[in-house]
């Protein structure tokens, strides 16, 4: 099987830049977005084949996550189930018959980390809720993580160590989460490939040079490993901020 990840920084816009000629050329069978950046009655799309479901955020324009699969899950759940966390459209819950499918948008820390508070308590509350997923079935977590986990996961650590997305406390959530039973699939295949990045900056020409981070990821349940088949990073396709992320599994 093959699922696909992608904050698309707003469906409406990217469906302008060639999103379509992706997503028919990839065949996923589960395509999950970020940053939909749209309400209900928004957008129309016409996906034969595949069942759609969508979290809007209550701020107009703002955040959202979207699922696309080929395969009806068996239930599907919005959130994580706590009120402080659950106004922005962040997470979306597949559950299929071995596994689950969750997308995630993670609260960014913001400039000047005016966020980061309330962004490791998100953390927190995010690893419960998949640690108690992950007692029921397997897990394959996807989305923007908001943070290069290490050196190798962003062109200029030493410049970074202080801003949003790479401080001690972000990389260390993360560090947290996949010690408590979970894996990096794309280091599981690159554990040292450098200069692989899936977001640049739009501003200095960052995405032409390589300035990047590699903030995306395909997470998944460490007894998922012997399904694991390959991952790729997109970072050819354009259109949005962020390139596509892929991961195949022997299911």
């Amino acid at each position: 099987m093959k699922f696909v990840s992608w904050n698309v920084n707003g469906l409406r816009a990217v469906m302008k830049k060639g999103f379509m000629d992706f997503f028919e050329k990839v065949d996923a069978d589960v395509f999950c977005l970020q940053e939909i950046k749209l309400q209900e009655g928004q957008i129309e799309m016409e996906l034969p084949g595949y069942f759609k479901y969508w979290n809007y955020a209550l701020k107009k324009g703002y955040s959202g996550t979207a699922i696309f699969t080929k395969r009806e899950p068996i239930t599907v759940r919005y959130g994580l189930g706590v009120e402080e966390h659950d106004a922005e459209g962040r997470i979306i819950t597949l559950e299929f018959d071995n596994y689950f499918v969750v997308t995630v948008y993670t609260p960014n820390s913001q400039h000047g980390l005016l966020r980061l508070d309330y962004r490791l308590r998100w953390e927190d509350a995010l690893l419960t809720y998949i640690k108690n997923l992950d007692q029921q079935k397997p897990v394959i977590l996807c989305g923007d993580l908001n943070v290069a986990h290490e050196e190798i996961d962003l062109r200029n650590p030493k410049a970074n160590m202080k801003n949003s997305g790479f401080t001690p406390e972000e990389r260390g959530k993360l560090s947290s989460f996949l010690e408590s039973g979970f894996i990096d699939t794309f280091r599981y295949f690159y554990p040292g490939a450098t200069g692989r990045y899936s977001w640049w900056s739009y501003r200095s020409d960052c995405r032409a040079k390589n300035i990047g981070w590699r903030i995306d990821y395909f997470i998944a349940s460490l007894s998922l490993v012997p399904n694991l088949k390959g991952a790729k990073i997109h970072a050819e396709v354009l259109g949005s901020d962020h390139c596509p992320i892929e991961l195949e599994m022997a299911f």
